[in-house]
């Protein structure tokens, strides 16, 4: 996994806020999972479009007060969980 690659959520997930926590219920399997406030944000931005990991890193660069390198390091892991989970799935091409 790498930042080109492409991601979209999983048309088998529903997402929902609550207190501030954004939970996802994979439709397929009945399993939760609980995102922090900028991990619900990186995933909204999967929900809306496929979208390099990079550009992910973009917004959440120019919306949080972070380093780059921990923006990075942090996306490239919480990707591959929700992948691994079939939470999102890579776009071909």
């Amino acid at each position: 996994m790498n930042l080109n690659d492409r991601f979209v959520a999983s048309e088998d997930v529903v997402a929902r806020e609550v207190s501030g926590e954004t939970v996802l219920l994979d439709l397929t399997n009945g399993q939760y999972f609980g995102l922090d406030p900028v991990g619900g944000r990186i995933w909204e931005l999967l929900s809306e479009k496929p979208r390099s990991l990079s550009a992910v890193c973009d917004t959440i660069e120019s919306e949080y007060d972070a380093p780059r390198e921990t923006i990075e390091a942090d996306i490239l892991a919480l990707a591959a969980d929700l992948a691994e989970r079939d939470l999102i799935v890579a776009e071909a091409g």
